[in-house]
């Protein structure tokens, strides 16, 4: 899917002045506010904006104050991947 706006040229020269890639950050914003509404995950963020690690993305949730959702499940998950690397011994 493609989206686009028309900004007027005074505002397009301003935002691009502070941020340089406005439509780079416009996708950033549009990805964190994913992830805060529940819309996008961590993986999805990770696939739509390029990123090699979540690392990247947990900088870009943070960068745009949004707290970062982290179950249970997902801690299971992480040890099991953890265990399987030889990083935590295997019971």
């Amino acid at each position: 899917m493609n989206v686009t706006f028309d900004l007027p040229e005074d505002i397009s020269e301003s935002l691009r002045s502070h941020w340089g890639n406005v439509s780079r950050r416009a996708l950033e914003a549009l990805a964190a506010d994913g992830y805060r509404t529940g819309a996008l995950t961590e993986s999805q963020i990770k696939r739509l904006l390029g990123f090699e690690s979540r690392l990247e993305v947990h900088a870009l949730l943070k960068e745009h104050a949004v707290p970062y959702r982290y179950s249970e499940a997902d801690a299971q998950e992480d040890l099991a991947a953890h265990r399987e690397l030889g990083i935590v011994p295997r019971r």
